[in-house]
């Protein structure tokens, strides 16, 4: 009966390549996203996060502060992007060259280019 009090909330926050901390919440079932930012702690432990500006999502969708979350919801902070991904595949593919990418990085012995 006590765990129908309670929607089970999980907030990711990534705040560089390869480094995740995740928070395990027990929220009220009318909480928000705001509510549950807030009750991570990660605003306080993360000065870089503007709530105002940074932008959440819930599964891997845009959200609202505003929105009224459910059981088992995953609220998700987003960084901003450093490097346009166009830029960085564009860059990368420079770097690599044209045959250690995409379809010529194996060849079968005796088979035709591209293939």
């Amino acid at each position: 009966m006590a765990s129908s009090l309670k929607i089970q909330v999980t907030v990711v926050y990534s705040p560089a390549p390869r480094v995740v901390h995740e928070m395990t919440l027990q929220l009220k079932p009318v909480s928000t996203v705001l509510q549950a930012l807030q009750g991570s702690g990660f605003l306080q432990q993360f000065p870089l996060i503007d709530v105002l500006t940074t932008e959440v999502g819930i599964w891997g969708r845009q959200a609202s502060l505003n929105q009224t979350l459910r059981d088992h919801d995953r609220v998700e902070i987003y960084r901003a992007l450093t490097v346009d991904p166009k830029v960085a595949r564009r860059e990368r593919f420079t770097r690599q060259g044209a045959r250690t990418t995409g379809l010529f990085m194996k060849k079968r012995a005796g088979a035709k280019a591209g293939y």
